[in-house]
């Protein structure tokens, strides 16, 4: 409820006509006209007021500053695969060698990985790419609670804006009136004097009071507001007309900062500052999720090279028997104990290599459960994960230019780090209008109006016969004005620290990005060697497998000479699984650091209403 400011009413002899009602009036309407300003009378409102763009000004100095053009040509550049000379050389033979070895199709379901925690044959169920990121995005533990954030963030806006909705409030009361007073007499002509009043007050007194009131974007408080009081003067020896009275009035009053605190820069402060931390809570949310898609798109990739690992592990055991069993049968020709002792070491080395890499499938499968969070893949369940898809090996088009752009322009650490300049901003104006003196203005208009009844009380009203009207002004400076010019220090330098996060944001987005990008060139190279390699130890394989076949005696060097180019295949195809995989990897390290794999992935973000 605002204070009133009240003097007794004083009667006049005639009503005064409703052209009076209005110039009193005008004096009040002329104050509320200053409502409408946004920068206090004489003080320095928005420093950017009438200027370009801050944050645009900022953002385009530190981009020229990390060699990063808003315009430009942006020369594409498509990652081309071309033929190795070992290619070339081996492609008669080309579907040959690719049949040798492990193959990539026996890490499908007829995979054998090895029993559960319960020892029993574990189960797989198939699961794709798309699918585990979908999960992951709707089920994800930490991005539920990021939305649950973004939400209350919303809510934060409602709570700010909510400092300008009208208040209504409302009371009333009934109280007793017995005080002492001294008595009133007149003295007569011939000495005496007759008594007109008696001491004291007795009354009853009820009243209430109801109005509006309402923060204003310029700083000020308006409130308009009525009420009555009925009092019944029970005093023996004095006759009141009316009586009981019953007292109407109607109050308009402002109260009104004229430099300090005023104006909506200042007052509406706080929206704004809701609204960027609820945009910083959207970039914290997209952060999150471009996390985690692209640490699903890892885990699952991981899945299939531990896969992958398996069947190659499981395929030197086998060749590595078939060795062994020749050794074992020669033991009688040409073949010493030391030599057939050697195989069953490799061969049970080789067994042991099976175990680690079922032990390494369980593990990435638990990691991906994890992560996609699935109603029907609970972690404590002892079913494992089948991987439907395989990696992609397509040639990847980019351009080094346009990709730095899109990473500025897209990146959450680079929206978040431009938030809170414009946070450190809007702080530095509220501290800048803070070291203006306090000037403060109050006006106050009542009318009022009084009869033997309630309603006959508010018609008299209309008459204006009784107004009354306040105007005054409140100044204060502190000497020195030290601390508010310390805290506006505080604030600019505050935002000088606010351009170098971004400016360090930009550079750190930069560089996630030039990673990424030659993560994604030396992949797709790797992978054109790897499989090389690949094809070139399996002609090294099958030149051997020809000689054996063409010789009638097998040496135990020769058998052994057969152990390490099996090994030497499976090397081999282990780095070129590797390389796929690294490549793929790299292409989703490359989406999330230029802040789109959402979009590459069509993901639509569906927030919750506050």
């Amino acid at each position: 409820m605002p204070a009133r400011l009240r003097t007794p009413p004083r009667r006049r002899a005639t009503p005064v006509p409703i052209a009076r009602l209005i110039s009193g009036v005008a004096p009040v309407g002329a104050i509320l006209f200053l409502v409408a300003c946004s920068r206090p009378l004489g003080g320095p409102g928005w420093a950017t007021r009438g200027e370009p763009d801050p944050l645009a000004r900022v953002a385009a100095e530190s981009l020229l500053r990390q060699g990063v053009a808003d315009e430009g040509p942006a020369a594409p550049r498509t990652l081309q695969e071309a033929p190795t000379a070992v290619e070339r050389a081996l492609e008669g033979r080309r579907a040959e060698l690719d049949a040798m070895g492990p193959q990539f199709a026996a890490g499908g379901p007829r995979l054998q990985i090895g029993p559960n925690l319960l020892g029993e044959p574990a189960e797989q169920a198939p699961l794709t790419l798309r699918a585990a990121i979908e999960t992951a995005v709707a089920n994800n533990l930490g991005v539920q609670v990021a939305r649950i954030d973004q939400a209350i963030s919303q809510a934060e806006i409602v709570k700010a804006e909510a400092i300008f909705d009208a208040v209504l409030f409302a009371g009333t009361g009934f109280g007793v009136v017995d005080q002492p007073g001294q008595s009133v007499a007149v003295q007569l002509p011939d000495g005496g004097s007759q008594l007109v009043s008696p001491g004291g007050t007795d009354g009853r007194v009820w009243q209430y009071e109801v109005g509006l009131s309402q923060f204003l974007p310029s700083g000020g408080t308006v409130a308009i507001s009525t009420g009555n009081q009925r009092f019944d003067n029970r005093q023996r020896g004095v006759l009141f007309s009316p009586n009981p009275a019953w007292d109407a009035n109607l109050e308009l009053s402002l109260a009104q900062p004229l430099l300090r605190g005023f104006g909506s820069d200042v007052n509406t402060s706080r929206i704004a500052l809701a609204r960027n931390e609820d945009r910083r809570s959207l970039q914290q949310l997209r952060e999150r999720l471009l996390d985690l898609v692209a640490e699903v798109e890892a885990a699952y990739w991981e899945v299939v090279r531990a896969r992958q690992e398996l069947v190659i592990v499981q395929w030197l055991v086998e060749v590595g028997e078939e060795v062994r069993e020749i050794l074992e049968r020669r033991q009688q020709l040409d073949v010493t104990l030391a030599d057939f002792a050697d195989a069953v070491a490799t061969v049970e080395s080789r067994k042991a290599q099976v175990i680690r890499a079922q032990r390494r499938i369980a593990i990435a499968v638990d990691r991906l459960k994890r992560l996609v969070n699935a109603p029907d893949l609970p972690l404590g369940e002892e079913r494992s994960i089948l991987p439907l898809d395989w990696m992609v090996d397509a040639p990847f088009r980019f351009s080094v230019a346009e990709t730095l752009r899109l990473a500025v322009s897209e990146a959450p650490r680079v929206q978040i780090a431009l938030l809170s300049i414009d946070d450190a901003a809007i702080r530095e104006i509220v501290a800048d209008n803070a070291r203006l003196p306090q000037l403060d203005l109050a006006a106050q208009m009542s009318w009022f109006g009084q009869a033997g009844d309630f309603a006959e009380s508010y018609r008299s009203l209309g008459d204006a016969s009784f107004i009354e009207y306040l105007v005054g002004l409140q100044f204060s400076q502190p000497i020195g004005n030290r601390a508010a010019e310390a805290a506006f220090r505080q604030a600019r330098l505050r935002r000088s620290a606010a351009v170098l996060g971004y400016r360090q944001s930009l550079q750190d987005t930069i560089l996630a990005v030039r990673i990424a990008l030659q993560e994604v060139v030396a992949g797709w190279q790797l992978i054109a060697q790897t499989r090389s390699f690949r094809i070139a130890q399996a002609e090294n394989l099958r030149a051997l497998l020809v000689l054996e076949r063409t010789r009638a005696a097998l040496t135990p060097e020769f058998l052994n000479l057969k152990f390490q180019r099996q090994n030497g295949l499976a090397l081999a195809q282990l780095e070129e699984v590797a390389a796929l995989v690294d490549y793929n990897v790299a292409i989703a390290n490359l989406y999330r650091a230029m802040g789109v794999g959402l979009e590459m992935n069509r993901i639509q973000l569906q927030l919750p209403q506050p």
